[in-house]
């Protein structure tokens, strides 16, 4: 007999305001002690059925069942008091403050003179941390902590609320294989203790490897739960796309020609005015992908926005095409053809209530195109652009008048992705091009950066996904502390050589 389940969720409907329907019925079965997979492109209503299950929103239509009883959550405090939280992908940490006063943050009760036992939540923390292996530094600012740290707060902060249900979105996002392995290993754990784990996530081989089941939306649709046991990464991605995705990504023999960029002894100061990148030199040749690789915050941040004119070079020399432009604006290296991806598409790469027609003209607006009379713009050709490059890149778009923030996440990346390559660059800076985006989008992403370096494009990729580097670099190098510890051809390495560099080992060639 089929065990009860601990959550259900019945004919889940979500309708927003502007119409815009996420849900359309959706039912979903969670047993007790599960790891339960969430799979499904952007926009497929993954976040938002979970955001109803965490007491976030509240549904249009549908009941929800926690133990055979019906509940209502009008906020997250109901659904907490019901054992269910959920980690969010955006951290929702106050920077200022240290680990311990971020987990503790709202249990102070509701008197004017209520207090929280420092000393007492300082135990049972460390209970927590030991228990599960999962250790943290508690008296330091967050904002000082690597994003892997920072993601073990926010899980022990949820943890700390003594839940049942441990919801989790995309939390791999920001990890370093060897913090993944980390926290598959705490997941585990938790399991072991009869906690029941909610995972959202685009990375099939991480659903295969760490979830009892996997339920698959679409388009607000359940088109099924398997047993991942029974399934593969192919019929997953099937079920997610609605057709065969292709998972290996064709990259044929081709030869590098000329040094389109050139990076000699540069050094570049981090926020706090520590050195962030260390001497660096090296070269994208014209025809090449040029990766790198590392755990976040060795200074990958800090040299791409010294290269694209966004941080001011205490040191060396970056060249183009034989040109100097070390410390030029970023305008100025987009007409010498620059192009850049940025790493957060919501806080660099888009102004998310400006429509589709603005973003997809950004860099390009002072262009003599898109310029009429006195400076104003020319908006009949700012939308003949966005309907070209929105046709060309596949972008799905209620219309090119609507505002950015309404696309999913794979759509606004395309978006970025097709504005940036308009510009007829030479030389592309693509940080973190696939970060949180659906699988379907990625297959076209990393298809496309590959067709740009067939058409003898130079592309500097830098990516926390180390499967992404290794499927498109042809050379790579990896960063650690803001020096590269090897520059290697991916073919020529094992991962456990590369996890190895990423942790400060110099490679021996």
């Amino acid at each position: 007999m089929e065990e009860a389940p601990l959550i259900k969720m019945e004919g889940i409907v979500k309708i927003y305001p502007d119409g815009t329907k996420a849900l359309k019925g959706v039912d979903l079965s969670v047993r007790k002690g599960e790891i339960h997979g969430l799979l499904g492109e952007n926009g497929a209503g993954k976040t938002t059925l979970m955001k109803i299950l965490s007491g976030m929103l509240r549904p249009t239509e549908g009941k929800i069942f926690v133990n055979g009883k019906e509940v209502r959550f009008k906020s997250p405090a109901d659904a907490l008091a019901n054992g269910i939280g959920m980690v969010h992908q955006h951290f929702t940490l106050v920077d200022v403050f240290d680990g311990l006063h971020n987990i503790i943050l709202g249990m102070e009760g509701h008197g004017l003179f209520s207090k929280i036992d420092v000393e007492k939540a300082m135990e049972k923390l460390q209970k927590l941390m030991d228990d599960l292996n999962f250790q943290v530094p508690l008296d330091v600012p967050v904002e000082t902590l690597p994003v892997g740290v920072q993601q073990r707060i926010e899980i022990l902060k949820t943890l700390y609320r003594d839940v049942d249900v441990l919801i989790l979105d995309e939390p791999t996002a920001v990890l370093t294989p060897i913090e993944v392995k980390e926290l598959f290993d705490v997941l585990k754990k938790l399991k072991a203790q009869d906690k029941t784990i909610i995972f959202i996530s685009h990375k099939l081989k991480e659903v295969m490897e760490i979830t009892d089941r996997v339920t698959v939306l679409r388009k607000g649709e359940v088109i099924g739960t398997v047993n991942t046991n029974e399934t593969s990464p192919k019929e997953l991605a099937k079920m997610m796309v609605g057709r065969e995705v292709v998972l290996r990504i064709e990259k044929p023999p081709k030869e590098a020609e000329n040094p389109v960029l050139q990076v000699q002894d540069l050094w570049v100061k981090g926020d706090r005015d520590q050195d962030a990148v260390k001497g660096l030199t090296f070269e994208v040749k014209a025809g090449e992908i040029f990766g790198i690789a590392g755990v976040e915050g060795n200074g990958q941040t800090e040299l791409i926005e010294a290269i694209s004119g966004l941080r001011k070079i205490e040191k060396g020399k970056v060249i183009l095409n034989g040109k100097d432009i070390t410390g030029r604006p970023p305008k100025e290296l987009y007409d010498l053809g620059v192009a850049h991806i940025p790493e957060d598409r919501i806080h660099m790469g888009l102004v998310s209530e400006m429509s589709v027609a603005e973003n997809s003209i950004l860099g390009l607006h002072w262009r003599e195109t898109f310029r009429g009379p006195i400076g104003m713009l020319r908006w009949n050709k700012a939308k003949e652009h966005a309907t070209k490059i929105v046709k060309n890149f596949e972008v799905l778009v209620p219309s090119i008048e609507a505002p950015v923030k309404s696309l999913s996440g794979g759509n606004q990346q395309k978006l970025i992705v097709a504005r940036e390559t308009s510009k007829q660059p030479e030389f592309i800076i693509a940080s973190q091009p696939t970060r949180g985006v659906d699988v379907a989008s990625t297959e076209y992403i990393r298809n496309y950066l590959i067709n740009l370096r067939n058409e003898n494009k130079a592309v500097l990729l830098v990516s926390a996904d180390l499967d992404e580097i290794l499927q498109l670099s042809d050379r790579m190098a990896i960063i650690y502390e803001g020096k590269f510890v090897g520059i290697v051809k991916p073919e020529e390495v094992t991962e456990e050589e590369i996890g190895l560099m990423m942790g400060g080992i110099k490679h021996e060639s």
